[in-house]
This record gives C-alpha cells, structure tokens and sequence, in this order.
C-alpha cells in the first residue's frame, strides 16, 4: 500500500504539482493487484494494439481453451496452434505467448514473491529480452502489478503531455530531460506518473463533456 501522507509531502513541494493535486483530488494508486508478472505479461502481450473490448475477447477466447481461467505455461504450450489463432492471435503474439511461458517454466519470468526481491532495473533488464515485451510494458507491471512506488515511464507520451501542461511548455519534454526533472520526486515517482496521466487527460474531459 502507498503511504499517500508522504507521496503527498514529497509532489506538493512543488507548487504547480501542489494545485493539480488540489484539482484532480486524491491519487487513486493502491499497489499491487494481485496479478503474477506471468500473468500481467500475458494480458499485455495480447492487449497489443488493440482496443480494450477486441482485446478483452481474444483474452476471454484463450481463457476458454483451458478452462475459463489464463492458461498456465505448460496449459498454453500444450494448446494446438491451430485453436489458438482461431481465438484471434496473430502469428506474431502467439509466437510471444509462448516465449512468454517458457521463459516462466525457465524462472527467467519470476513468480510473485520471486519479483518482490529483485529491484525494478533489473526486472526491466530481464522482462525486457523476451519477444514482444518493451520498457513500457515492464513498467505498467511495476506500477500496477507489483505496486511499485518509484517508476516514472518517462517514454510514455501521456507522461510527458502531462509535464508539458503542468509547466506550461509548447512541446513535451523529452524522455531524458524528464527523467532528470523526477528525480527530485522520488521516491514516489509512480504517484507523480499518476497525475501526470490525469493532467493529459484533463482537456479530454472537458471537451467529451461539451461535445457529449
């Protein structure tokens, strides 16, 4: 769980991060949710540009291939090809699939209390020499499924629209100045992340609220 007190302390030293808090309200991060790193993987690799519903139907047509739950390592390298494509899998994704759970039987994809012990970089540096699986990816998992507190996925673009709006930039940052920039929020880089998406998304939101 996030100490939200001191992840508050630390992001309102910062008077512009000071009144976004103030109007946005509440950080919603609660830590990890309960997902494996095998199993956050796997929705990732098939979430893979595709829409949240095409994706969540791909999933939930794997899922029923073994029984209505995800598919263990060894249940998804036992699964014939063939069943597996007709569920919507490019020749592509499958071939990451199953990258994905044999490097979970080699222990190279850790388990839950397995990740606990190892520090983010080397997670990213691990998870990141599978097919199919970038930076960004490896640092949705620390955020949201590992509930780490200090990741700042400075490649996002989200991320860095959301610096530009905070200090009033004609162009967003780029990825290595703004690293250099959260620095001095740590250790609570992952709630900075966190506004920073609400920031991007707030024109969003007024507009689909005019527009309807």
């Amino acid at each position: 769980m996030y100490d939200i007190p001191a992840l508050y302390d630390c992001l309102g030293q910062d008077p512009a991060l000071a009144e976004a808090i103030e109007r946005i309200g509440p950080c919603r991060l609660r830590g990890a949710d309960g997902k494996t790193p095998y199993q956050a993987l796997f929705r990732a690799i098939i979430g893979q540009q595709l829409h949240g519903r095409a994706a969540e139907a791909i999933l939930g047509r794997v899922c029923a291939l073994a029984g209505g739950e995800m598919p263990s390592p060894e249940a998804l390298i036992a699964l014939p090809e063939e069943e597996l494509r007709r569920c919507g899998l490019s020749a592509a994704k499958l071939i990451a699939l199953r990258g994905l759970a044999q490097a979970r039987l080699d222990n190279i994809v850790p388990g839950a209390e397995d990740a606990a012990m190892l520090d983010d970089e080397t997670l990213v540096t691990r998870l990141t020499a599978l097919r199919g699986v970038g930076r960004w990816t490896v640092e949705m998992l620390l955020i949201f499924t590992l509930g780490r507190q200090d990741v700042l996925p400075v490649d996002d673009f989200a991320i860095r629209a959301g610096w530009q709006k905070l200090r009033g930039m004609e162009l967003p940052p780029r990825p290595a100045a703004l690293r250099g920039e959260g620095e001095r929020f740590a250790p609570w880089r992952s709630g900075l992340a966190w506004y920073l998406w609400r920031l991007s998304e707030e024109g969003k939101t007024i507009k689909n609220a005019l527009t309807g």
